[in-house]
């Protein structure tokens, strides 16, 4: 038995329409089953995400969270994908970790704006200067080419930093005049308060919520859910483990049944902007079942090289 090894160099194979192609086919096949388990030792997590869908395979995602490592001169964050084969259970690959999770992360994004951005949408806005806003560059990109982004940071060198780096990007000050200007918002941040509000949103703009993935975490107010129709690219992993849906939904700003869709909505239709001036928001919840479908398509790129 060969095991292949699928490192950072297959980066060259991919592309953004692909795997969003590659998500749509895996949201055709039945429903995943999923879960995570978390071990702690003081700051620091193991998290193991399952995921199996019929059809394509299943994988076990394993992810070390060591805080110190930056003391230590190394990254905080430590993984491996393992991706088995659908009917024999073998161990089929090895995927880059890094490589799955940005590719997993910004195409859960992009599928979203695919479906819910106005088709004319130009100026997008990144709230926070991290790994993930620079893969969203990228990946909007590819789905908008003409775009332009702006980008605003708690700390205003890490936007600057960005913006010297990229024509494309300008830094702003003012968040709240750059969420009135901006065609898509798009936040990845650890914050534990909302940064956005619901009463600077502008007819038609739609809403990328990235950031938060714990139940502690929120990213946008009530204003927000209020006013906006709300998406997720999964229930089974939003709404009852991450604060952006879990805190609103328990102190009735908002029910279940406001959330119009999931990715598993696509196929009828649901999954879709019902006009120009709609507000949407999207919730990036990225669960292991995502892992899977992208891991999956990576191994195919990989194998046709």
């Amino acid at each position: 038995m060969s095991i292949e090894i699928v490192g950072p160099e297959a980066e060259a194979l991919l592309s953004w329409a692909g795997l969003c192609e590659a998500f749509e086919a895996g949201h055709r096949l039945p429903r995943a089953e999923i879960n995570d388990l978390f071990l702690y030792r003081g700051a620091d997590t193991l998290l193991d995400r399952a995921a199996w869908i019929d059809g394509l395979g299943s994988l076990v995602k394993v992810a070390t969270v060591v805080p110190g490592n930056a003391a230590r001169g190394l990254p905080s964050i430590h993984g491996a994908v393992n991706l088995f084969n659908d009917q024999t259970g073998v161990l089929e690959a090895l995927v880059d970790f890094h490589l799955v999770t940005k590719w997993k992360t910004a195409g859960d994004s992009l599928l979203s704006a695919s479906k819910l951005a106005r088709k004319d949408s130009r100026n997008i806005l990144l709230v926070g200067a991290g790994t993930v806003a620079r893969s969203m560059i990228q990946a909007y990109s590819a789905l908008f080419p003409d775009a332009k982004f702006s980008i605003w940071n708690r700390s205003p060198a890490g936007a600057e930093a960005m913006a010297a780096a990229d024509a494309r990007v300008t830094a702003v000050g003012d968040l709240e005049a750059a969420v009135r200007a901006a065609d898509v918002i798009c936040t990845a941040t650890m914050s534990r308060e909302p940064l956005l509000k619901g009463a600077w949103l502008q007819p038609g703009q739609h809403i990328d919520l990235i950031g938060a993935y714990t139940p502690a975490m929120r990213e946008a107010d009530d204003e927000v859910m209020r006013r906006a129709s709300v998406f997720v690219d999964s229930r089974a992993t939003t709404v009852h483990h991450i604060g952006e849906l879990k805190d609103p939904i328990a102190r009735g700003v908002v029910t279940e049944a406001d959330i119009k869709a999931d990715f598993y909505d696509m196929a009828q239709g649901m999954y879709r902007r019902s006009s120009d001036d709609e507000i949407t928001v999207a919730k990036n919840g990225g669960g292991a079942h995502l892992d899977l479908m992208t891991s999956a398509y990576i191994l195919a790129m990989w194998r046709q090289r």
